[in-house]
């Protein structure tokens, strides 16, 4: 995808510009994971991955972050959900944007672009994994088609942080592209 101003317009007149993930990147993008992992509310993972463990992990469609004034906002990824050839078009994915600019159109901005690389790149499934307590993921989820496949109660334990030991539910969600 070559680097291009999405067509959303935050409420304060700026643009965002949504281009393809570079290395260069890994500081902003860390610095988002983490505090989306200090939320409590994104992820099981304690603590962001290197650069090396999250570039090997990822596929390259898709790999996108957000950018606002030069500065990266937000970033979404994804990962084959199985090496089996059958799954090549189901991947599951993670977006995060910076606490001072959720609410004012990075996420859907990502979103979408991100909807449009990957069905370009042929996936026809697009998974994610959202806590039931993170309704802005769901909501910005559920504008972009994403349907609730299932509720996995108790599904797994917190390491880190205040909830550590508490035992979560997720919520199973995807998008299905009229490719297949």
């Amino acid at each position: 995808m070559a680097r291009a101003t999405t067509p959303a317009t935050r409420r304060d007149g700026s643009r965002v510009t949504i281009r393809p993930m570079e290395a260069s990147d890994w500081p902003a993008v860390e610095t988002i994971y983490a505090e989306g992992i200090a939320s409590g509310n994104a992820t099981f993972e304690s603590a962001p991955p290197s650069w090396e463990r999250f570039d090997a992990s990822r596929i390259a469609a898709g790999r996108l972050v957000a950018e606002l004034d030069d500065t990266v906002v937000g970033w979404v990824a994804a990962s084959l959900v199985s090496p089996r050839e059958v799954y090549r078009g189901v991947v599951e994915h993670s977006i995060y944007v910076a606490g001072e600019t959720q609410g004012h159109g990075v996420g859907r901005a990502l979103l979408d672009a991100f909807i449009e690389a990957t069905e370009a790149a042929g996936i026809w499934t697009i998974q994610s994994v959202i806590f039931p307590e993170n309704t802005a993921s769901w909501h910005l989820h559920e504008r972009a088609g994403f349907r609730v496949v299932g509720t996995r109660e108790r599904i797994a334990q917190m390491t880190y942080g205040s909830r550590a030991g508490q035992w979560r539910d997720t919520v199973l969600i995807e998008r299905r592209s009229s490719l297949p």
